[in-house]
């Protein structure tokens, strides 16, 4: 598995997506209850299992390091966020020059085919923090501001003004509770 380090968009995505499956987020839920649910995940992300199937001992090192990466994401400190991402990815690899099918080349790190799916996770997410810390800035690390919400993300957007974890489910809440309590006031 290959992280291109220009590529922490998506990296930066998927760290959202991580940290927000904790049971915390979805009001006592885990989102990531069992291997069906860490493979789901998984594949939705586009990040391969590597040489072995997906056990329990996966699921632990998944919710370990979404714990470990929650931590990280939640001091917006540029120091404390790159030497949190860096440890996230100890002994792990170095990075390598890479050339797609295009002949065009950018640095990326590579984990090789035996490492554990916790591992590869943990590159993904120390390849979008430390691209957002580099590129956009500490500011766009932030908690989620719906009342009702304790999850957190990564602002990649342009103008780096969102406010929501998930603006489909926390946006939309908000913007239903503020018309509700509008109406009921007219």
């Amino acid at each position: 598995m290959q992280v291109s380090l220009s590529d922490y968009v998506r990296a930066a995505g998927v760290t959202t997506d991580l940290v927000n499956t904790a049971p915390g987020v979805w009001s006592g839920m885990d989102k990531l209850p069992d291997t069906t649910a860490l493979d789901a995940f998984l594949r939705e992300h586009d990040i391969t299992a590597g040489a072995h199937e997906l056990a329990g001992a996966d699921l632990d090192g998944v919710r370990e390091l979404r714990a470990s990466t929650r931590t990280v994401i939640d001091n917006p400190d540029p120091a404390q966020l790159v030497s949190g991402a860096t440890s996230l990815t100890a002994g792990l690899g170095s990075p390598t020059l890479a050339i797609d099918e295009t002949g065009l080349s950018s640095w990326a790190v590579t984990a090789g085919e035996n490492t554990p799916v916790a591992q590869r996770l943990a590159l993904v997410c120390a390849v979008g923090i430390l691209g957002v810390v580099h590129t956009l800035g500490a500011g766009r690390f932030r908690p989620c501001v719906a009342p009702t919400c304790s999850g957190a993300f990564i602002d990649t957007s342009r103008p780096g003004r969102r406010r929501y974890c998930m603006p489909g489910i926390c946006g939309n809440r908000v913007n239903v509770a503020n018309h509700r309590a509008r109406t009921r006031s007219t």
